[in-house]
């Protein structure tokens, strides 16, 4: 039988090292996500690599929750909650509605390439 109070334990306890790899592979994990999605690859892929990212999302929301069981309320509770919460939303949505996150991904891309035309300085002699 699974005892959970054991493996909450453990998730206690080895706090640092489980978000030392879970917060860059969660980041990792989504931006490769969205960069399939903006690249208009095979559903396949975007399936396979948004499964694998939100497995690494699922399992930090359940980490923090082992905290928020025992009444740890803390700043640093709550950013990874959000952190793991919206890797896990933006993955089901890169697999759901793929359309609209390209769509995003392109305005995106095109508000952060807008380079201003130089003013021209003329004299007038």
């Amino acid at each position: 039988m699974l005892d959970f109070n054991a493996l909450f334990e453990f998730s206690r306890s080895n706090c640092v090292g489980i978000c030392t790899f879970l917060v860059p592979a969660n980041l990792l994990t989504t931006s490769l996500t969205l960069a399939l999605t903006g690249l208009g690859r095979s559903r396949s892929q975007i399936v396979i690599a948004a499964g694998i990212a939100s497995l690494f999302s699922g399992i930090m929301v359940l980490h923090v929750l082992t905290w928020f069981l025992i009444g740890v309320v803390m700043l640093p509770t709550y950013i990874l909650l959000s952190l793991g919460s919206l890797c896990l939303v933006t993955n089901l949505v890169s697999v759901f509605r793929q359309e609209q996150i390209r769509q995003l991904l392109r305005a995106l891309v095109r508000i952060c390439t807008r380079v201003e035309q130089p003013t021209r300085i003329t004299f007038n002699d």
